[in-house]
């Protein structure tokens, strides 16, 4: 293993910086919602004296938002969410900057577990999380460190479920806001994002056409939305499986076709699960896919697709990198994408610059804000301020040239009046 470390830095190869240097160029380009914080941040200061540890895929675009809080005032450390999501140029890019981080492709779960305490020893004051790892590790092994935190971010639905479990069993014991739950996040990030780098990420691995197959979207929040549209541009026919009634009836109404799992097992072609939850696809389906079916994650963790399943019970043969082929005892062979973790990541560059450019911009904000109120703030699980929601949509429609109308005195007044 060809692993360097400099520093206060766990890197694979600080060498890459130049390489990791042109990919945050390119991404720092195209995001002018950061560009406008960052220059508020350098003359505000909101984060002197305030230490944040960040654990988000660790590429380029995190990297931006990284040297933002930084040039706010902030001592970073910054650690990656997802063993395969982290590029090891860009996270030596970071480092040769002097910043703390601690992340390489391909950890082990060994690994990866100790990079998230590397990050956390850095005694945040405010976290920002991508799927609750760093939440989770200081309400169990680094309890410690609760008394300086301040509050955090959370950037995922899964992260947000389970930050929710923990509130409603009285065990949150700082803020934390629900980035994800913003309207500027999840109707872009989690729909047009995801949309377009799950594909990107398919495309990438497989070089199979779309159009005509029958691909299967298990889950139709409004990321599965996001995947079933695109599907459906690149010709494919789209089966969604729900557990929910209601985004049944919507999957149904947007014109797919709606089955159970055990029904769309035996029909589909390419698999994409994106629910959030355990064991979606399992050994009775994996025994009722057709040969040659793939199999992928749009999820946080890989656990929708049983990939423990087959690692042991199934023989099992690389393709190329990113493919892994099972061939079951019924002699079918299923192909599983990027070891069922994270499809756009760890087999593309996650979702497009100007869609995390509004992300990062609601995470910038709201970490802002936390550190201006912390103190007046419970320990339970924050919506993001419509404030902050709404400067950010004024800021992406005037990176894009629009302006929209106002309401005027007598409209608003109009709105408010209740009575004939």
């Amino acid at each position: 293993m060809n692993v360097k470390a400099i520093n206060t830095n766990a890197v694979r190869n600080i060498s890459l910086a130049p390489s990791g240097e042109k990919k945050i160029a390119w991404a720092w380009r195209n995001m002018p919602l950061l560009r406008s914080i960052r220059a508020d941040f350098e003359k505000t200061r909101p984060f002197d004296g305030v230490k944040i540890t960040l654990s988000v895929h660790m590429e380029a675009k995190t990297a931006c938002l990284c040297r933002t809080f930084a040039a706010g005032g902030a001592k970073m450390s910054a650690t990656g969410c997802n063993p395969l999501s982290t590029q090891d140029d860009v996270a030596a890019a970071l480092a040769a900057g002097g910043m703390s981080v601690f992340a390489w492709r391909g950890a082990t779960p060994e690994e990866y577990e100790r990079h998230l305490a590397m990050a956390l020893d850095h005694a945040p004051n405010i976290i920002i999380d991508d799927g609750g790892d760093l939440v989770s590790m200081t309400h169990t092994k680094l309890r410690h460190l609760i008394p300086g935190i301040y509050g955090g971010c959370e950037e995922t639905t899964t992260g947000i479920m389970r930050l929710l479990s923990m509130a409603a069993d009285n065990t949150l014991k700082f803020p934390m806001i629900a980035v994800n739950n913003a309207r500027c996040k999840y109707l872009f990030d989690n729909r047009y994002g995801t949309g377009q780098s799950v594909w990107d990420g398919i495309n990438r691995s497989t070089n199979l056409i779309v159009a005509g197959k029958n691909v299967v979207v298990a889950g139709y929040g409004w990321c599965g939305k996001g995947i079933s549209m695109r599907a459906r541009g690149f010709g494919a026919k789209v089966i969604v499986t729900e557990i929910d009634p209601i985004k049944a009836l919507e999957a149904m109404m947007d014109g797919f076709s709606v089955m159970t799992m055990d029904e769309a097992a035996g029909v589909g072609d390419l698999f994409i699960t994106s629910t959030g939850c355990a064991d979606v696809i399992t050994e009775r389906h994996f025994n009722r896919i057709r040969d040659g079916a793939v199999l992928c994650n749009a999820g946080h963790f890989n656990v929708e697709v049983d990939v423990a399943w087959l690692d042991n019970n199934a023989e099992k043969q690389e393709q190329k990198p990113g493919i892994m082929g099972y061939t079951l005892k019924n002699g079918k062979t299923l192909f599983v994408l990027a070891e069922g973790r994270l499809v756009n990541l760890a087999s593309g560059d996650g979702h497009p610059i100007e869609i995390m450019d509004m992300s990062f911009a609601i995470q910038a904000l709201s970490a802002a804000y936390l550190a201006q109120n912390y103190g007046n703030l419970a320990p339970r699980v924050i919506p993001v301020p419509k404030d902050i929601d709404d400067e950010v949509a004024r800021k992406k429609l005037g990176s894009c040239g629009l302006t929209i109308d106002a309401l005027t005195a007598e409209q608003a007044q109009y709105l408010l009046n209740w009575s004939m």
